[in-house]
């Protein structure tokens, strides 16, 4: 299995939303969306998956809605983008240490995978994490990555409990941070504020430089 595949259609309802899409927004990416970042990263953020004026548009994760607003304002503020703003793929925005990808790397309709999408995606991350190094720290925003990260590594969701802020010392050697997700529901409601998120890439950084 490969890392990322652009043609997948593994999952009939995700791959037969997707044409809908193309017709209805012919100039979207409207296909899987590939991880974005450094080559070789010390850091994977793992999100839940593209979304439909976002990533499903621009082709990047995170790119063009108001999720990535808040993220990648925070990744430049701790050192790991060129620049706080990711517009689109060819707007010169680099990565330092850090890559973004998705639990599910197809658009969803309503934004919410299907169990058993999450599980027929699970490959392509369970291959982008093995390919990493064993000291690889990953931040799952949202209990859909963070339970996509535990199914990837082969761990039991029930040794390891969701919750903001979360740190867990995974056997292998891994890391796996926890944040509630930065979307707009979430920073809207201030279930997540900048404070909040912000405190999470701190600890990262520090436990990074011990």
């Amino acid at each position: 299995m490969t890392s990322f595949d652009l043609n997948c259609r593994a999952c009939p309802r995700l791959a037969g939303f997707l044409d809908e899409v193309r017709v209805a927004h012919p100039g979207y990416h409207a296909r899987p969306v590939a991880p974005f970042g450094d080559a070789d990263p010390w850091l994977l953020i793992v999100g839940l998956a593209p979304g439909m004026h976002g990533a499903n548009r621009s082709g990047r994760p995170f790119t063009g809605d108001h999720a990535g607003i808040l993220l990648y304002e925070t990744l430049h503020a701790y050192g790991f983008a060129s620049q706080p703003t990711s517009v689109s793929t060819d707007d010169g925005l680099q990565l330092h240490g850090c890559r973004i990808t998705n639990a599910v790397k197809c658009l969803p309709p309503a934004n919410k995978p299907e169990t058993a999408e999450i599980r027929q995606c699970n490959h392509y991350l369970a291959n982008e994490i093995v390919a990493l190094p064993n000291d690889l720290a990953i931040l799952a925003l949202g209990s859909v990555a963070h339970t996509a990260v535990l199914m990837a590594l082969g761990l039991k969701a029930k040794s390891h409990t969701f919750g903001h802020g979360a740190v867990h010392a995974l056997d292998d050697g891994r890391t796996l941070y926890d944040s509630y997700h930065c979307s707009r529901y979430n920073t809207n409601t201030r279930r997540l504020t900048p404070d909040m998120f912000r405190a999470v890439f701190a600890r990262i950084r520090a436990d990074k430089e011990r």
